[in-house]
């Protein structure tokens, strides 16, 4: 099947202005073009397409994202650059999930912290607290009221 620049746009939930500008910085290499000019996406270009996604929504580079897709049209002589490419992008990603989740916690603490000091009309509370009070996965945040 062909689809349009915004009939992908709106599969990928993009702005077809994204999809433009992956075009203009060679994204797309594999990329048609009707014979009035318009961009025309066929339903494997779409599983291309939802690859520089990810690597995107994970923090790679544009350039970074031209240089694996260009390794993908060089072919197999690129298995090993592309799977290191593909190693060093995840673990990034769990890193950034490790200090997420770190970030959550801290969040749900001093919501925990605010609960408890709205309930009591204070902050001060949390001088007087007993430690059997707070819940123990707080603990390593109590020097950081």
């Amino acid at each position: 099947m062909i689809y349009t620049v915004g009939e992908v746009a709106k599969q990928l939930d993009v702005a077809a202005s994204t999809l433009r500008y992956y075009d203009k910085e060679g994204l797309l290499p594999f990329l048609e073009r009707s014979g009035g000019g318009m961009r025309v996406f066929k339903d494997e270009d779409l599983s291309w397409l939802k690859i520089i996604e990810c690597l995107k929504k994970t923090g790679m580079p544009i350039k970074e994202i031209k240089h694996f897709m260009d390794c993908c049209t060089e072919g197999d002589s690129t298995i090993d650059e592309r799977l290191s490419i593909m190693e060093l992008q995840r673990d990034a990603v769990i890193k950034q999930m490790t200090e997420m989740q770190e970030m959550l916690d801290m969040l749900n603490y001093k919501s925990w912290y605010y609960e408890t000091a709205k309930k009591a009309g204070t902050c001060a509370i949390h001088d007087k607290i007993p430690i059997e009070n707070v819940p123990e996965k707080y603990h390593k945040y109590l020097q950081n009221k």
